[in-house]
């Protein structure tokens, strides 16, 4: 009862804000008229010259154009966004947004080493688009004997094409890293990413501090879709989210995955790390970030391994966020994968290893020795991120074996063939805060269950 009582309110003030002007984003509807907004128009058709001189007639900017959404991105006058509304080829302003940054075990708890060795299934000769803060040069994303397999890298920020936060980059590793550095005559495991024969597209959006502008990951969208044949881009992974803002149907970023499923490329999408704040009296429920809020999109939330190969002792993360969706009231996340304390790829020297160098692995970690000085390849990170690269390295697996599949297969299969064996309720005690986060195994925690890339 508390968790409708709290959403009734949010969706009916939502409801009457839209209503001063339906054509305009809530946040926008008390934008000082003294001050420059950025935002993201959609128009009724493509945005051709005539379409794009109604916002720069307005005094309006434009930042890019963005055909997968028929709109473009701009800096407009705030006390234009009223006359702009009214024009009857525009449909829907936004704002442009900011948006977040958001393996042995992870393999082993989703039965992919079974797949691995009773299919063969590497995500060999398929392609995964990581929208992220970039994708440095790793040992462990190198091709048998044919080079690297990042086959191509595009920056839409304006940067050198590195990762210089290290988001992406272990992203990138837990997708398909074939861990290379961690196989040796001594080593005790090897830390292998979900599709370690992937190729992988570099779309950078993210800057060093882990943000970015949800133009540009949608410029970056666009970007994948036109290179899909070329690369046989087949998903797209987006570890990224902000907050909800309007309903799906005009949100921007939820357009530009709808186009890139309707151009038949899986988008897995992470679901938001938001599942213990209780600001709203909902025990971290509606919580769910944007796009992973579309209903054409594998939104994933995150598990914990407890350090163990069996997945019988798995449980949920107590920070991965919860359905239902705010304004639509869509049942997400659609699945759980492994997404805490995740080893991946390392990019030494980056802001992430800066700031938290107790997340740097022991060599001991995997050479079998006591050498416990810090490796120079692997790093540890935790988020519903990591359950989501899980998942886009688990889909290249499978459209591997199976090309033909469109998305909606694709994720009706992950969905139907999920492990749903799960406890009642579990308990995760804070070890700084001391606070305890109770946590129940309903719809719209876990979804359709725990990934099982065997399974499927």
């Amino acid at each position: 009862m508390r968790l409708s009582y709290r959403l009734i309110p949010v969706i009916f003030a939502g409801a009457l804000a839209l209503a001063q002007s339906p054509k305009l984003g809530p946040e926008l509807q008390s934008a000082d008229p003294k001050t420059n907004v950025h935002v993201i128009v959609q128009f009724d058709g493509d945005p051709t010259e005539v379409y794009e001189q109604k916002v720069e007639g307005r005094g309006g900017a434009r930042r890019m154009t963005l055909h997968s959404i028929n709109g473009g991105a701009y800096s407009l006058p705030a006390s234009a966004l009223a006359d702009l509304a009214r024009d009857p080829n525009v449909v829907h302003i936004s704002e442009d947004h900011k948006v977040f940054a958001k393996n042995d075990y992870a393999t082993a708890a989703t039965n992919a080493n079974i797949a691995w060795q009773q299919y063969g299934a590497d995500g060999t000769g398929i392609g995964v688009a990581i929208v992220d803060s970039g994708i440095n040069r790793h040992g462990d994303l190198s091709g048998k004997g044919s080079g690297p397999r990042v086959v191509y890298s595009q920056d839409f920020i304006g940067g050198d094409g590195g990762d210089h936060y290290g988001h992406g980059e272990h992203v990138a590793g837990i997708v398909a890293g074939n861990g290379s550095n961690s196989e040796c005559a001594r080593c005790t495991r090897t830390l292998k990413g979900m599709a370690p024969g992937a190729n992988l597209i570099d779309l950078r959006v993210l800057d060093k501090n882990g943000e970015g502008l949800e133009s540009d990951i949608i410029a970056a969208i666009e970007s994948a879709i036109s290179l899909k044949k070329t690369y046989n881009i087949r998903v797209i992974n987006l570890s990224i989210g902000r907050p909800i803002f309007e309903s799906y149907k005009q949100d921007p970023l939820c357009q530009a995955v709808e186009a890139a499923w309707r151009a038949g490329i899986v988008v897995v999408v992470a679901a938001g790390n938001d599942g213990r704040d209780n600001t709203a009296g909902n025990e971290g429920y509606g919580t769910i970030t944007s796009p992973g809020n579309d209903p054409y999109v594998i939104t994933v939330g995150a598990m914990k391994t407890m350090g163990t190969y069996e997945r019988s002792d798995d449980q949920i993360a107590s920070y991965s966020s919860k359905g239902p969706t705010l304004i639509d009231n869509i049942v997400k996340p659609d699945i759980v994968a492994p997404g805490n304390k995740v080893v991946s790829l390392l990019s030494p020297g980056v802001a992430l290893a800066r700031e938290y160098p107790q997340n740097l692995v022991p060599t001991s970690y995997y050479d079998g020795t006591n050498n416990n000085a810090k490796s120079k390849y692997y790093y540890t990170l935790s988020g519903t991120s990591m359950a989501a690269a899980v998942v886009s390295g688990a889909v290249a697996d499978l459209l591997q074996m199976e090309p033909f599949l469109t998305p909606d297969q694709v994720k009706a299969r992950l969905m139907k063939t999920a492990y749903k064996t799960f406890p009642e309720s579990s308990v995760t005690v804070d070890p700084v805060t001391g606070i305890s986060y109770v946590s129940y195994y309903d719809i719209f925690t876990v979804g359709a269950g725990y990934l099982d890339l065997n399974a499927a």
